[in-house]
């Protein structure tokens, strides 16, 4: 895997991603369609190409028997390929057992229909490495696919990733006791816990060494501090936790994935301080929030100090999860931008359609976020909720702000609530409109704390025209 020298190397270079264009920045005081910033968005997330060359990695040694390690043959292959000026990493029919992988830079990992890489449950599997957990960077576990501050890199093709965690395995360390964790086990809570007070500390990240001992669960798919990533067609399947994680990336389109797993925590895509990112196609059936867009945690997240910014979402299906299009709450660094059209979202197991959680101590803003032509089934909860009193609540010294949401053309059927917002009185929600939609089967009025500039227009609500 990479090496601490290259990880130290590497440390101070998120600043340099804080330089974003200015044009979208302006976005914010636009008086016309803000969807017409879409169209520039899209034009800058083109996926990579890569060199017509295949290693197919039965070459190297690797064999679909679900039994033997093939660790060494997937890194033979790709290192072969990167000699060779980049190309394909071919992994055929069967079924091929594997520790953490490591993508190089003009490498296209291609999983064809008919295979599946089931990932070792043993940690020791999975050697340090320079990630982010829970929007604070450390040294802990290698992601299961994982790539550091490389450019043109990609995971396709039609065959599955299984993260081959379950209740027995990975996600007990949640301490749940519905899956596998019963009073005395280990647990990540002692590890979260330090980690976060290491933050809060300022101490450097290369001495906030977790992995070997510790319990705080790897990610399944991370770039980091990469440009230009491809993640398409594959199957995801059972990871420990978050299971698509791109942090601190330029340039990243995720398409027609199939992604699911029932354990906690397993976020679907989570684009973390990411610029120009596509989510389009992909079908959620999860643990936690299907979409989640992070920028980093409390203290951490302002020393990175990386917004996440110019989110496009489309076409997508969401099923079970906490949140369907979600922001936060590690959202410290701040996010603008987000666009999501043309999704689907039901489940009476999905809580919120459009879901943006922080807190006194996350602080940040988050700002333009527009939605148009949902189609929501059924939620549990509410279609649109901004809550400032996720988890910590008021107990903080950073303010969060929210400001100019906007959802038009969206159709539901069933949930408790349209509307489930929650300002502070020393920062209200700002600008939160809705427009030419209608919601039926709604159990209870809306909920609208501390909002300043709340706009319905042609909204029907169980067949009643709303008030302005």
């Amino acid at each position: 895997m990479t090496s601490r020298r290259a990880f130290l190397k590497g440390l101070a270079a998120s600043a340099a991603l804080s330089a974003y264009p200015a044009a979208a920045r302006r976005l914010a005081q636009s008086s016309g369609d803000p969807w017409r910033a879409l169209p520039a968005i899209l034009a800058r997330i083109t996926p990579p190409s890569f060199a017509p060359r295949d290693f197919d990695v039965t070459t190297f040694g690797a064999r679909g028997d679900n039994e033997k390690d093939n660790t060494a043959a997937f890194r033979d292959a790709i290192a072969a390929c990167v000699r060779a000026g980049g190309g394909r990493v071919v992994v055929p029919a069967g079924e091929f057992a594997s520790g953490a992988i490591e993508l190089k830079s003009g490498v296209d990992l291609h999983v064809a229909e008919g295979a599946t890489i089931r990932f070792a449950r043993d940690a020791s599997r999975y050697p340090l490495v320079l990630t982010r957990w829970e929007g604070t960077e450390l040294m802990n576990y290698s992601p299961f696919v994982y790539a550091f501050e490389q450019t043109n890199v990609a995971v396709t093709g039609r065959g599955t990733l299984d993260g081959n965690a379950d209740c027995a395995h990975w996600w007990p360390w949640k301490g749940r006791t519905d899956c596998g964790w019963t009073r005395g086990d280990a647990s990540q809570d002692e590890d979260r816990n330090r980690l976060m007070e290491m933050a809060e500390r300022s101490v450097p990240v290369a001495q906030r060494i977790f992995g070997a001992g510790h319990f705080l669960r790897p990610q399944f798919i991370q770039p980091y501090r990469c440009a230009n990533v491809l993640i398409e067609g594959v199957r995801v399947i059972n990871s420990p936790m978050w299971q698509v994680h791109p942090v601190l990336c330029t340039n990243v389109t995720v398409k027609d994935l199939s992604i699911a797993a029932a354990g906690p925590n397993t976020d679907g895509c989570d684009p973390e301080s990411c610029r120009d990112v596509l989510i389009e196609s992909c079908s959620f059936d999860t643990g936690d929030d299907c979409i989640a867009i992070k920028a980093g945690r409390n203290a951490d997240g302002r020393r990175v100090n990386v917004p996440s910014e110019n989110i496009v979402i489309r076409k997508c299906r969401m099923k079970n999860g906490h949140g369907g299009v979600t922001i936060g709450s590690e959202c410290s660094g701040g996010t603008r931008n987000v666009f999501a059209e043309d999704c689907q979202l039901d489940s009476p197991e999905l809580d919120f359609a459009v879901r943006i959680k922080t807190n006194a101590r996350r602080g940040g803003t988050i700002e333009n976020v527009f939605a148009r032509r949902l189609r929501i089934g059924q939620v549990a909860k509410a279609a649109l909720t901004i809550d400032f009193y996720y988890e910590e609540g008021e107990h903080g010294g950073f303010t969060p702000v929210v400001r100019n949401v906007g959802l038009e053309e969206i159709t539901m059927q069933r949930a408790e609530y349209v509307l489930y917002l929650r300002g502070f009185a020393r920062s209200p929600i700002r600008g939160v409109s809705i427009a030419n939609s209608d919601f039926g089967a709604v159990a209870k009025p809306n909920v609208a704390e501390h909002v300043d500039g709340l706009s319905l227009d042609n909204v029907r609500i169980n067949g009643r025209l709303a008030a302005r």
